[in-house]
């Protein structure tokens, strides 16, 4: 099986992207689904979450304190990174699907140096006024916390410089014809 790498940044397309590949039959691991598994009652996260932010978490984990308790002490974040890395991890190993090519939805695969575990490596992208645009569209989000996020992620012109194939989500039919075509490379190959 071919494992393919999906990133991009906040605001790029990459949800779009994936729900492209998973219309076209082929199996997503969603890495943030996994970390709403794992904050859910009952997930993996909960227990050690509890004990290192007792105040951010009930029956489950609660996201947004999260974000605020980050926001008060940046410090915070590589302690839950410390937490929840593992246990995500643990969660894309145990995704086996049948067939000959699976995508992972990771947000921060080359921040995270995760890469190295895929066959292939797939960015997308858009410019970034178009960018901009699309993550100041969303409910609650503002220009700062925008700049933040962005302070978390690598470059997208490093990501570009390190991404097997890019496709560019200017517009929805073009993107999908890039899946379906990218999609057939890699089952053309031998070792698909």
């Amino acid at each position: 099986m071919i494992r393919l790498g999906l990133t991009g940044s906040i605001g790029m397309g990459k949800s779009t992207t994936a729900a492209m590949f998973r219309d076209a039959g082929v199996p997503v691991w969603d890495a943030d689904a996994a970390v709403h598994r794992l904050y859910a009652p009952g997930g993996a996260a909960v227990g050690p979450m509890r004990a290192a932010f007792p105040q951010a978490v009930t029956d489950h984990v609660d996201r947004a304190a999260l974000r605020a308790r980050i926001a008060q002490d940046p410090a915070a974040l590589p302690r839950i990174e410390a937490i929840v890395h593992p246990l995500v991890a643990a969660d894309r190993a145990a995704f086996a699907p049948p067939g000959d090519l699976a995508v992972f939805d990771i947000p921060l695969l080359f921040e995270n140096g995760t890469e190295g575990a895929f066959d292939a490596t797939l960015l997308v992208t858009a410019p970034p006024a178009l960018q901009r645009a699309r993550v100041l569209a969303r409910p609650h989000m503002t220009p700062d916390h925008f700049a933040a996020m962005m302070a978390r992620q690598m470059p997208d012109a490093d990501k570009r410089a390190r991404a097997t194939h890019i496709i560019e989500t200017l517009d929805l039919d073009a993107t999908r014809a890039q899946v379906h075509a990218l999609i057939a490379y890699h089952r053309s190959l031998p070792h698909a």
